[in-house]
Formats: C-alpha cells, structure tokens, sequence
C-alpha cells in the first residue's frame, strides 16, 4: 500500500498512467477506494497522482481541525516528497476549491490549473453542503440529485439527463452505512469548506487557468466560474450542457447561449 508521511499525516496516493506529472484533488467526500481512479480517461496521456485528503479515505485525520490552507500545503507537501517540483493540477467540486489556494499560495508548483465546478467563495460561494448532513439519507439524496443538475425534480424517481443509472447509485451511495470515523471527516472537510473565499486573492494565480462549468449545476453556478475567470490574469471559462457531472453529460454549450455569459468560450490569452 502507498503511504507516506506528508505534514501531520499518514497519507494514502496513487499513481496511474504515463506521460507530464498530472495532480488530481478530488471533491468532497473523497476516497480512492470508491472513485476508481485507474479508469479516469488522463491516465493516457498523464502520470496522475491521486490521493486521500485529510480526514478521508485511509489518510489520516491529522493534529488540528483543517483549513484550507491546510489541504493545499498538504498538496504541496505530497508533491515536494514525492520528488514533483512542478505538476499540472486539476481539482474538482472542494478539489478545485483547494487547487485554488494551492496557485495561490504554491505558484512555483503549478505549471497548468483546470478548475471544474467549483467556486471562489465569498459571495459565490458554492451551496452550504453541511447544511444537509442533519437530512434523513432519502431526503439528502433526492436534493443533492436536484442541486447537482437543476433539470431533475427531487422525489420523481428519473434520473439525471444523459446519464443513465447516476441517479440510482447516488441514492445507493447516500443509504451506505458510513462509520462514525468518515462521518467526523466528512464533517471537518465540510466545516473547512465554509470559510473558503479566495475572490481578494485570485489575481495571484499566475497558472495559465481553464475553469469549467455545468450550466445546471445548482451547486457551484456558472457565476461562479465566471468569477474565477474574471478573477485568474491568463484564464478561459468553458460552460458544458450538463450539471455537476457535466464531464459526462454533455457537449460544450456554444457561445451566444444566453444561459451562459458572453464570456464563455472568448480567445484565451494563453496556449491552453
């Protein structure tokens, strides 16, 4: 098993694939062992490092209470023992969230960022996920199905548009019986994302930036996005027809859609 000692924690990571070093945050809740890291379609043409959070999956919880300059740093540190001086990072939902104050406050380390679904903070902050924890499992399921993509209505049975089968394995996933240790770290990675707000501090990012959004995601709308590129010097926003999973709901949305900002899909500034 691939442990390794990283700040305060036992940390759990993967390797797959081949090719530029390719840094891969997950989102909230995250853990290897139920995400199948060893199917994600860069592996083909990256060497991707994938790995636990703090107080997920099998890393440990750590001394203190998170912030999120820890689950930076933490990144950061994993590259730094690891032997990875730079590295294309890619974060998703909370993963994209830390990979923004990992360019702030690690610039050297990040050569290129993709941020897919995910928000500044501030005010555009993405919905309150811990506001749900206190929902019986059903209830919590049937809403974050509706907030991941705002087309599907809470308590119909269907499923999300394009995406055959999501539905009902969100709804087995949420009735899983999680043990009171993922429970408290879930809690803390939630508590750390409430006070996540880097909207004075993204014109620090200085990572040629392409930020992706889901044009019916209710958790971190396209106004969100747009915030980060109009924040990030070299960025490009993108806005998919699909919600939180857009990456495999559907195509990019052309520009002059009016669900989206003129902006999206302008001449980046950089090469990409």
């Amino acid at each position: 098993m691939p442990f390794i000692e990283v700040n305060d924690l036992t940390m759990y990571y993967e390797f797959h694939g081949q090719g530029q070093n390719l840094l891969h945050i997950s989102g909230s809740g995250g853990d290897l062992r139920l995400s199948a890291p060893h199917l994600h379609g860069l592996n083909r043409d990256f060497l991707g490092l994938h790995y636990d959070q703090r107080c997920l999956g099998q890393t440990t919880f750590g001394d203190h209470e998170p912030t999120m300059s820890d689950y930076a740093d933490d990144a950061a540190a994993l590259c730094a023992v690891l032997g990875w001086r730079r590295a294309r990072v890619v974060g998703t939902s909370f993963g994209g969230m830390v990979a923004q104050h990992l360019a702030i406050r690690h610039p050297d380390l990040v050569e290129r960022l993709v941020l897919n679904c995910t928000s500044p903070g501030g005010p555009l902050a993405s919905y309150p996920l811990h506001e749900l924890e206190a929902l019986p499992a059903a209830q919590r399921s049937e809403l974050m199905l509706s907030l991941m993509d705002t087309r599907y209505t809470a308590g119909s049975g269907g499923g999300l548009p394009g995406l055959e089968g999501f539905a009902s394995k969100l709804r087995e996933h949420g009735a899983r019986s999680v043990t009171a240790e993922e429970a408290e770290g879930y809690t803390r990675q939630l508590q750390a994302r409430r006070h996540h707000d880097v909207t004075a501090d993204l014109g620090s990012i200085s990572a040629p930036t392409l930020v992706c959004a889901g044009v019916h995601d209710g958790i971190a709308p396209v106004a969100s996005s747009e915030a980060i590129a109009a924040g990030v010097a070299d960025a490009r926003l993108e806005a998919f027809e699909g919600g939180r999973v857009f990456m495999l709901q559907g195509p990019q949305v052309s520009v002059g859609d009016p669900r989206v900002p003129a902006r999206v899909g302008a001449p980046s500034r950089s090469t990409g």
